[in-house]
């Protein structure tokens, strides 16, 4: 009887506030939790696995990678457009994977690509002029922004869309303003949610770290118009373009390879700390108090070019391993959030060199091969079960580590005629 009692009251205190052993479901956070949180780590996110974007990712090739990504404690994805199929498709993904599994928990910072008037056509561009198809690209930005509120967390509008380097597409810092006051005054209107942030992700010169001649009103009143910073930093295309940091001294000649190599590694840590010092400290002149994180960095593991073995050395898959430890460890201190770039290999963007670097800065290769910086995570089990084009998710190199020492090369010797 005293049995029978028990579990009646038990049941009865079960209707009444729920079951106690069910595991709690994550209610969906506002920017300010995840942005700058150890615990929300951040990847820049394309699925695309064909050497053309006209071949989409299926929902099941994206549910794939999501459930990689967060086996990796990935907890916010960076998308770069909705002109294509790609990242809506990835936020029905993930809605559906949250209906599968409520513990579910995945948000996204939103690309929205802006271009200048004649961008990628026949036409010269025109720097001066925007393009007609931004327009369409915000409406469809925020149609998916009001549709998944509980995903998109953020709207980055343009990337690396005011720098002037970016020569086939630029547009003039009053562009990007124009837009982002425009989605603010649609959340001011109650039109978007009050808690999504808005920002624009591009290079630290275009925000005013480098040449003074980005210092200009339209960028102070940029700054006064976004929620946070999104700011890249590129160590590894510097080591060609600005290689000063990076070329050892005849003092460090010296030592074996892979000293150097690590030696390197913290001044390429060094390097963006750098930028995003300059940032920081640009904004402190206008007054303005954000935050300021990286929505890009990374480092390529194949390169018959400018960091290849002809050329600065940079690339291979032991340095990136050391630049993605180094990088999560000083923004992981400091509550920066650090978009690393990439999660996957993605052979469209040099479609017609095999080995050109762009196709590479993926942690996790086409073939599930986990690059160096994720060996550990396969050690702890963390993919079992996982695949990807249907292969397991092993090592690279099979996980030989004499075998990928193999293929590094130090830095080269500032001021060397017959450089090592």
């Amino acid at each position: 009887m005293r049995l029978t009692i028990t579990f009646l009251f038990c049941l009865s205190l079960s209707l009444i506030f729920g079951c106690q052993t069910e595991e709690k479901i994550p209610e969906s956070k506002a920017p300010n939790e995840i942005l700058g949180n150890p615990d929300y780590q951040a990847i820049s996110y394309g699925g695309y696995r064909a050497k053309t974007r006209d071949v989409q990712p299926t929902n099941e090739e994206l549910k794939e990678d999501l459930k990689i990504l967060s086996a990796m404690g990935i907890r916010i994805l960076r998308t770069y457009n909705v002109q294509l199929a790609q990242t809506p498709n990835l936020l029905k993904a993930i809605s559906e994977l949250k209906q599968e599994d409520p513990s579910f928990e995945m948000y996204v910072m939103m690309g929205a690509w802006i271009d200048c008037l004649n961008a990628w056509s026949d036409l010269p561009p025109d720097h001066t002029q925007e393009s007609p198809q931004n327009e369409g690209e915000i409406g469809r930005a925020v149609a998916l922004a009001k549709q998944y509120p509980d995903i998109v967390k953020a709207i980055a509008v343009g990337n690396e869309a005011m720098v002037r380097w970016a020569e086939s597409y630029y547009v003039q810092p009053a562009v990007i303003l124009k837009w982002v006051t425009y989605l603010q005054d649609l959340k001011a209107k109650g039109e978007l949610p009050k808690d999504l942030w808005i920002t624009s992700s591009d290079d630290f010169s275009s925000w005013g770290g480098g040449d003074s001649s980005y210092h200009t009103p339209e960028l102070a009143a940029l700054y006064e118009a976004v929620d946070f910073v999104s700011m890249h930093t590129y160590p590894y295309h510097n080591t060609h373009y600005n290689p000063d940091f990076w070329r050892d001294s005849q003092a460090d000649s010296i030592k074996s390879d892979e000293e150097r190599i690590k030696n390197a590694m913290i001044r390429a840590r060094d390097f963006a700390r750098s930028q995003y010092d300059s940032v920081k400290n640009y904004m402190a002149t206008l007054g303005i108090k954000k935050p300021l994180h990286i929505g890009e960095t990374g480092w390529a593991t194949i390169s018959d070019g400018f960091y290849g073995p002809k050329g600065s050395r940079a690339t291979d898959e032991f340095k990136q391993g050391l630049y993605y430890d180094l990088m999560r460890e000083w923004t992981n201190e400091e509550r920066i959030t650090c978009f690393y770039f990439e999660a996957f290999d993605e052979q469209w963007k040099d479609s017609q060199n095999p080995n050109g670097s762009e196709n590479h800065f993926g942690l996790i290769d086409l073939n599930g091969h986990a690059k160096y910086p994720l060996w550990d995570e396969v050690d702890a089990g963390i993919f079992n079960g996982l695949t990807r084009n249907g292969n397991p998710i092993i090592k690279s190199f099979d996980g030989n580590l004499d075998e990928l020492k193999k293929s590094i090369l130090p830095p080269p010797i500032k001021n060397a005629e017959n450089e090592r």
